[in-house]
């Protein structure tokens, strides 16, 4: 595998994760326990930080490479 083509799986991966993740949401209110259901939006939320870092490290990683085509 090439780095492009691992790039390009953990894009799909983010992508995948960030869909599902919109789920979180909208059904933690439904969680009667404000408590639980102050965690699950907390650690929702913590999540989304992470998987926008690794889409920023791609990012940053492809526009290394595109720029030594130069």
């Amino acid at each position: 595998m090439t780095q492009e083509e691992a790039i390009q799986k953990i894009e799909d991966a983010c992508k995948v994760i960030s869909l599902e993740m919109m789920k979180l949401t909208p059904n933690a209110r439904y969680i009667t326990d404000e408590e639980i259901a102050g965690d699950i939006m907390k650690a929702s939320y913590q999540l989304t930080i992470e998987l926008e870092v690794i889409k920023k490290k791609l990012i940053k990683l492809k526009g290394r490479d595109d720029s030594s085509l130069l």
